[in-house]
Parts: structure tokens; C-alpha cells; sequence
């Protein structure tokens, strides 16, 4: 499986937004206004048109912890629907297991959810699936086995009793279940899907 092997806060201050990819940020914070690199503390030049695009195309990639190659079959998925082509590429990265895993507070980083599923820790509709990409549908049950329920930093958030996942899911105990796929409102990372959309119809 490729992954992107770039430290998590150089990917974070490369664009300017704490993205959620570590639990601990108080090093990212002070460094976060700093592009990295021997020349980042002299600033950022203003992004054009283009720039302006890429960049919150690469932050959509970074949040979801997807490749360039994946990403663009997500994108050329959505605009074969009829529905609003960015809100239908948003719904296919939310409906991901590694981000259910995430979005259930199964897991505290999208990362640490895509460990568990290829550790085979996962299992969706009874049967074990180490596919972290995996799009959930309406119906689905998410469960976590003996093994991940004990490991240490997982304990705390199943016994988390004020976590409360998005609407479109339900969780009890180690278990979950996906009542219906996300709305646009109910995706809350901080994208402009017009502007990836606009990257990619150019």
C-alpha cells in the first residue's frame, strides 16, 4: 500500500492549517505560520488562481491521507453523477472506512484508523476487511475485535461517553452502524470543494 511518508507537521505547515494528522500539536502551533524549508520564515509569496486551487486540492489529499492517483478517480467518480460534483467527491472521501473509523472516534487520527483496518483489527458486516479504502454504504456495521478494544490509546475513546459521531452514524460500544450517507453540511473539515473542481476542469 503506498503512503505518503512526509513528516505530518511539515505536511501541516506546508499549507498553512493545522490538519488534524496528529494528536499533539503544541509543536505545530508555533510553527505553523512557517513554511518549511530554509526560506520559510521569510513568508509566502500570494498564490494565484492556480496556486489557489492546488493548494486546497493537496489539503483535501493531506486530510484524507489519499494519493494524487486515487484522489482523481474519487474526482472523475463524482462528476459522473448528476449531483453537484465537489459535494459528491467529499461524500466518497467521508465514506472511506479509515475516515468512518475516525469519524466514530474509533481511532484518534485517520492514520492511526488505517493502521487498525490493515492490521485486520476491523471487521464490516461480520467479516474482517483490511481495506482502508473501502466505501461504507447505507447499512453497513463497523465493529472493532478483542484486540483493538484493548489497545491502550483505543480504550479511552470507546469508554468516552460524551463522543458523538455525525448523524449519519451510530455507534454503541464497539460497534457501529452507518444509518445514511453524509450530507454536505455534515462534512466539517475546512475545504472548498468549488476550487478542486475548478483544478481539475481546467
Amino acid at each position: 500500500m503506498a503512503r505518503n511518508l512526509t513528516p505530518k507537521n511539515k505536511k501541516a505547515r506546508s499549507i498553512g492549517e493545522d490538519l488534524g494528522l496528529r494528536t499533539n500539536t503544541k509543536s505545530l502551533e508555533r510553527r505553523l505560520n512557517f513554511f518549511p524549508g530554509q526560506h520559510g520564515r521569510k513568508g509566502r509569496r500570494k498564490l494565484s488562481d492556480y496556486g489557489l486551487q492546488l493548494k486546497e486540492k493537496q489539503k483535501a489529499k493531506l486530510i484524507y491521507g489519499v494519493l494524487e492517483k486515487q484522489f482523481k478517480r474519487y474526482y472523475l467518480k463524482a462528476s459522473r453523477n448528476p449531483l453537484a460534483t465537489g459535494a459528491v467527491l467529499l461524500q466518497l472521501l467521508e465514506r472511506r472506512l479509515d475516515n468512518v473509523l475516525y469519524r466514530l472516534k474509533f481511532a484518534p487520527t485517520r492514520a492511526a484508523a488505517r493502521q487498525l483496518i490493515v492490521h485486520g483489527h476491523v471487521k464490516v458486516n461480520g467479516h474482517k476487511l483490511d481495506i482502508p479504502s473501502y466505501l461504507v454504504k447505507v447499512g453497513d456495521t463497523i465493529e472493532l475485535d478483542d484486540t483493538a478494544i484493548n489497545i491502550p490509546y483505543i480504550k479511552p475513546l470507546l469508554a468516552d461517553k460524551k463522543i458523538m459521531p455525525p448523524a449519519w452514524l451510530k455507534r454503541q460500544a464497539k460497534m457501529a452502524k452507518v444509518e445514511r450517507l453524509p450530507e454536505r453540511q455534515e462534512i466539517t473539515e475546512n475545504i472548498n470543494e468549488q476550487l478542486i473542481v475548478e483544478f481539475y476542469s481546467r
